[in-house]
């Protein structure tokens, strides 16, 4: 395979969440302080029509999913970020924004149910409309590291204490004249 190899991919389902605007949502998953309800929303992932129901059907029972997702709002990235729990700029591959090289996300979301067509989910930080390139279930002995290193973000939690981040971003006001 060479660099300049492209891929294609089309979405195999559809977030349908209730954050329309990236203002919104929390910023990971499990980040809900700042959010209207203060909570982890409900939410679904609608399968496209042309998608067999074979393809999901053996998703019932696992707790957990991964969502791997294009960032589809997304309007190009740079090398460094800001990160929203500060720090100073940071290299964009160390950091979960949205602004990528190939604008790809993953989210761990709870399984609720899984129903005709449509999983029902808890913990959706996506927008709606957000397209679903492909779903893995979560298998904790393979998925769970929790005494791994986190880079610089074990800084921040030291200073700011775990789960610091901040909810979403209020939208700013414009300045009066």
């Amino acid at each position: 395979m060479t660099a300049s190899a492209a891929f294609s991919f089309r979405p195999i389902a559809y977030a349908r969440s209730p954050y329309a605007r990236r203002i919104d949502a929390p910023h990971q998953p499990t980040v809900t302080a700042g959010t209207e309800t203060g909570r982890a929303a409900e939410a679904t992932v609608a399968f496209v029509d042309d998608l067999p129901a074979e393809a999901f059907r053996d998703l019932a029972g696992f707790e957990r999913l991964w969502l791997l997702f294009a960032f589809h709002r997304s309007e190009g990235w740079k090398a460094e970020v800001r990160p929203p729990r500060g720090g100073g700029k940071r290299s964009v591959l160390a950091t979960r924004s949205p602004h990528r090289p190939n604008a790809i996300g993953l989210s761990a979301v709870e399984l609720l149910s899984v129903e005709e067509r449509v999983l029902r989910v808890r913990g959706m930080d996506l927008l709606d409309g957000t397209p679903i390139l492909d779903i893995k279930p979560y298998v904790p002995y393979a998925d769970a590291f929790p005494h791994a290193h986190a880079g610089w973000i074990d800084a921040i939690d030291a200073a700011q204490g775990r789960r610091s981040a901040p909810g979403p971003r209020k939208p700013r006001r414009p300045v009066a004249d």
